[in-house]
């Protein structure tokens, strides 16, 4: 029997972190490839989320230093900004990263580029703008998209989500944030910075629900005294209605109801799988919540393989990058591999910065597994001195053989300083690994070895 014949041995259905690199590996690999992009090429990360925001936080943080620097004898008080130069410089990050309707690069990789909405045919057929595209396998890496909460009256005002935020031409003079996570806090200390009164809404007891206890309560007291922002824990929106130029926000906290009138809402409480593109016909289970894989990322169309935030998992873009390579490489290779989470940073670009990687504390709790914890303040290290800065820590959590299963840093340069606990947590090194490492003097990372000795000695 003839072997059937595709147009394509590998289609990629979403051009961001997952799928570009799962095109790049199969194309290098000899592979015909085509990747199908119904927005702007290079996805979510350099275009509306990671790269302008990250570009914003850093010119902010350069002006709050700054403007804080009578402490250092530095005259800073007549500093002042620009919106639309902070606006240029945003993109002129997201031109550098070169993904931005930028489809040279697959030119170049030899990678077959078509942009407009994919949809399923059958399972190995899709139409795109009425043209119909067949391939052997498939990578479906289509992301996740903002999605407004069920509150009243949501649907009847003008609100921001984090891509449209950053479209502003000027900060609003009052912003309610609706949602605490990582996302949420970033965007609430920018606005803050550049002069807007902020109040932020989480449900959960704590800003990052997701991070350990201390985090939050550090990050919502530091929020608050440093930048004037309300943190509105436990609290749940009810109504949004429009009022004169701007908006009234009712709210339930503690038993009581309560309101706020502001210029802006910032929805950022969740994200949804983007999975409207006809799964069905490809015989793919999936729900809203995701698209359903194997350990393998294999669908339930065993030639059809997803990546990214598609899978419904709330990952970050080195997690789907990661996946990314799985997939291709499944794809490749009969001898399939699964993706190892177990050392995957998470973080949040605040200053301080919060990095943690390896089980919580909450997760510890859950899997009933004895532990040894330590926390080492900033201010028990030298740089915090010269740096004037003594808000932050370094915590740890061992098993009781002192295997570092956990780690959690909240200080500058936090996520530069993760990545050796990262790496003793993927290779299963002991508290003591670490404390007996020499860390430089003068550094944030001497916080690191202060916290790895004192789980060590219980």
């Amino acid at each position: 029997m003839a072997k059937k014949s595709f147009d394509y041995d590998l289609i990629i259905i979403g051009s961001g972190a997952a799928g570009s690199s799962a095109a790049t590996i199969a194309a290098r690999a000899g592979k015909r490839v085509a990747i199908v992009e119904a927005d702007t090429f290079g996805g979510d990360s350099p275009n509306w989320s990671d790269v302008p925001t990250k570009a914003l936080l850093h010119a902010a943080q350069l002006f709050d230093e700054a403007r804080h620097g009578a402490r250092f004898g530095l005259r800073s008080s007549t500093l002042g900004y620009n919106y639309p130069n902070l606006r240029a410089w945003k993109d002129l990050a997201v031109k550098r990263t070169g993904a931005g309707g930028n489809r040279s690069f697959y030119d170049k990789a030899g990678i077959t580029t078509y942009a407009g909405n994919a949809h399923f045919l059958s399972p190995n057929e899709i139409s795109v703008n009425r043209r119909h595209l067949s391939a052997a396998e498939f990578v479906v890496a289509t992301g996740s998209s903002w999605i407004a909460p069920d509150i009243q009256g949501l649907k009847n005002v003008s609100y921001l989500t984090p891509r449209t935020i950053l479209e502003s031409l000027r900060p609003p003079k009052s912003l309610f944030v609706i949602g605490g996570g990582t996302v949420g806090v970033e965007l609430a200390q920018l606005m803050a910075i550049f002069g807007t009164k902020v109040y932020i809404a989480e449900v959960a007891s704590r800003l990052l629900p997701k991070e350990d206890e201390e985090v939050g309560t550090l990050l919502e007291r530091m929020l608050h005294e440093h930048k004037g922002i309300t943190s509105l824990t436990q609290t749940r929106v009810l109504t949004v209605q429009k009022e004169g130029l701007g908006i009234k926000v009712t709210y339930s906290r503690g038993g009581a109801e309560k309101s706020v009138r502001v210029d802006e809402i910032l929805v950022a409480a969740g994200r949804q799988p983007n999975v409207d593109l006809g799964l069905d016909n490809a015989s793919v289970r999936y729900s809203p919540k995701g698209i359903d894989v194997n350990t393998y990322l294999q669908t339930s169309a065993k030639h059809i393989f997803a990546a990214g935030d598609v899978l419904g998992l709330g990952s970050y873009t080195h997690t789907a990058l990661m996946e990314g390579r799985i997939a291709a490489h499944n794809v490749l290779h009969k001898q399939k591999v699964a993706p190892d989470y177990t050392a995957t940073p998470r973080l949040t670009f605040t200053y301080p910065g919060v990095a943690s990687v390896g089980l919580s504390a909450d997760d510890c709790l859950k899997r009933d597994l004895r532990t040894h914890t330590a926390i080492a303040p900033l201010n028990s290290v030298a740089r915090s001195n010269t740096s004037d800065f003594r808000d932050g820590f370094v915590k740890l959590i061992s098993d009781s053989t002192g295997v570092l299963l956990g780690a959690t840093v909240v200080a500058p340069h936090a996520a530069e300083i993760v990545h050796e606990l990262a790496l003793a947590i993927k290779h299963r090194m002991t508290v003591m690994d670490i404390a007996d490492t020499p860390h430089a003097f003068l550094s944030w990372s001497e916080a690191v070895r202060v916290a790895a000795l004192r789980v060590s000695k219980q």
